[in-house]
């Protein structure tokens, strides 16, 4: 058995950047279900937000994305990620990343929903490809190992430590063990739960499971961010981007209905309050198809080939529609998840020797809404804060080996899925669990329609310990993979529905229509959700207020 210092699992931004902060005398490897470039990360179009320009300050930052995130947030963190913003890009652009530029050589900076300044450094509209390809190259030049195209079942725990992981080896079959001093998280969000997403199909909420099942709290897991632009159908994401360069929304009316509803922020408001404006519009009939209309015409072909072509091309190929000459149908889909593991500032969990970072991490920086452009921050600032903070927990750790009872456990439950004779495939009960949580935790929610998705969650999460196999063979078997990960999201849906139910008020991305007001009061704190044989049980912890008071 191979015993690693620090073991990352996910090959992300977060993951990439933690293994790039272990030093070289260390032994790191990451851990992950795709190649590394295959990461959801890649799919990052926006932008990465941090206060370069002369104006422009961190506290200025940090104020937006307290404010933005209806104060939820940690305001420690908050402040940590944003101070540390502008190093962490000119340390990106030192590594080789090509941003865009302004005709003055400067790192290229354009204005986000939700912002006070145009913070956004991006590269075209292509930003996390840029990232991720350049953190690659600085992997392989730093040999790290990596475990590609393996899918880890559950992590290994010896007398209250986390001592490393239990996985399954994709490409040739078989579980293992492999054993670590350290296990970091870095294994992204958890969209696919919904049926329409931006999301890539691999991102099934895998390691925020991992840890909920190994008793380690899940926070904030009710606020889940739907971007307020997506392909109809398709759920594939048009970058908030193309209306930070000056895009405009339209109903069927033709009007710019955001006067309405942020007349001085106009489509630049937040994410959430933008879903909220689309959503209302379509539901009192001002839509266009169950969309609303995302117009760049005016924008000019020169800019859009310059500045948006990835959208272009998305547009032409996925909606047969040129956004030079014609506006290109959009509505919310779910984008993003607040919550996740609850981990501080220098990604330790409540569990020794694990440490979580990224989008599966929750630092508590994006509160009840993320600001668009602080998603790649987070995973580049907390990434590299994780790295180093599991190095230094490591050192003059002997390596010990992991017992086999989580071994055992996993190998049972995977033979079970073999001789299961279930009438239903895995695929089938992921499209029923997407259609449900879409239908009754969407952009809206009551407690009629949270009550009536968690009765079906929890009829899915028996079914999915019974789904009916296929594939039975030991090489490449993406069926038996599915049924893993959905078992993941089931679990994930569950917390999403018990917070939500729980939490009395409307904040960010979590409206109740029965309680649309904030209510400040009762529910200023974090929501904090453990397992237990039951079912979740909630708890609760007061946000950190710094500098910022709520308002």
């Amino acid at each position: 058995m191979k015993i690693h210092d620090v073991l990352i699992v996910g090959a992300g931004l977060a993951g990439m950047r933690a293994a790039l902060a272990v030093p070289p005398d260390l032994d790191v490897a990451i851990i992950s279900k795709v190649h590394p470039v295959r990461s959801h990360s890649v799919a990052a179009q926006g932008g990465i937000n941090a206060a370069l320009g002369a104006a422009d300050s961190w506290e200025a930052h940090a104020f937006d994305t307290a404010k933005g995130g209806v104060y939820l947030g940690d305001q420690d963190a908050i402040e940590v990620m944003c101070r540390e913003a502008p190093d962490d890009i000119l340390e990106l652009e030192r590594l080789g990343v090509i941003f865009s530029r302004t005709e003055q050589g400067l790192i290229a900076q354009r204005p986000f929903g939700g912002a006070g300044f145009p913070r956004t450094c991006y590269a075209a509209d292509r930003t996390g490809h840029a990232l991720l390809h350049v953190l690659y190259e600085q992997l392989l030049r730093r040999q790290v190992s990596v475990y590609e195209e393996w899918y880890v079942t559950s992590l290994v725990t010896d007398e209250g430590e986390c001592r490393g992981v239990v996985a399954w080896d994709l490409l040739h079959g078989g579980l293992h063990v492999i054993g670590a001093k350290a296990v970091i998280l870095a294994t992204g969000g958890s969209g696919r739960i919904f049926y329409t997403s931006t999301n890539a199909v691999i991102n099934t909420g895998d390691g925020m499971a991992l840890a909920y099942r190994a008793g380690v709290p899940l926070m904030d897991m009710e606020f889940v961010q739907f971007h307020p632009t997506t392909l109809k159908s398709t759920g594939i994401l048009i970058t908030e981007g193309a209306r930070g360069e000056g895009g405009y929304l339209l109903n069927t009316l033709g009007e710019r209905f955001m006067q309405r509803y942020a007349p001085d922020q106009m489509e630049l408001a937040t994410r959430s309050t933008v879903s909220l404006a689309i959503g209302q519009e379509i539901l009192e009939g001002r839509g266009v198809d169950g969309c609303v209309l995302l117009d760049l015409r005016h924008l000019g072909r020169q800019r859009i080939l310059e500045r948006l072509p990835q959208i272009r091309q998305l547009s032409l190929e996925f909606a047969g529609i040129d956004p030079i000459e014609s506006p290109i149908p959009v509505q919310p889909g779910a984008h993003y998840q607040m919550g996740g593991v609850q981990a501080n500032g220098w990604g330790e969990t409540a569990l020794p020797g694990l440490f979580a970072a990224g989008e599966c991490a929750c630092v508590s920086v994006h509160g009840a809404n993320r600001l668009g452009g602080n998603s790649l921050l987070e995973t580049i600032v907390f990434g590299r804060r994780a790295g180093v903070r599991a190095s230094e927990y490591v050192r003059g750790k002997a390596p010990r080996t992991p017992s086999d009872r989580t071994y055992q456990a996993d190998r049972d439950r995977i033979a079970r899925l073999h001789a299961s004779q279930g009438s239903q495939r895995a695929w089938q009960l992921r499209d029923e669990l997407g259609r449900v949580m879409s239908t009754n935790l969407g952009i809206f929610r009551t407690k009629e329609s949270m009550a009536l998705a968690l009765e079906q969650v929890r009829r899915l999460r028996e079914q999915a310990r019974h789904v009916r196999l296929h594939d039975h063979g030991q090489v490449f078997n993406t069926d038996l993979i599915q049924a893993l990960e959905l078992q993941s999201l089931v679990d994930i849906a569950e917390t999403i529905v018990a917070g939500g139910m729980a939490r009395e008020e409307s904040r960010g991305a979590h409206y109740r229509a029965d309680f649309p007001k904030r209510d400040d009061t009762t529910w200023l704190t974090h929501t904090l959700t453990t397992s237990t044989p039951e079912g979740p049980r909630l708890s609760y912890r007061p946000v950190t207020i710094t500098r910022f008071p709520p308002k």
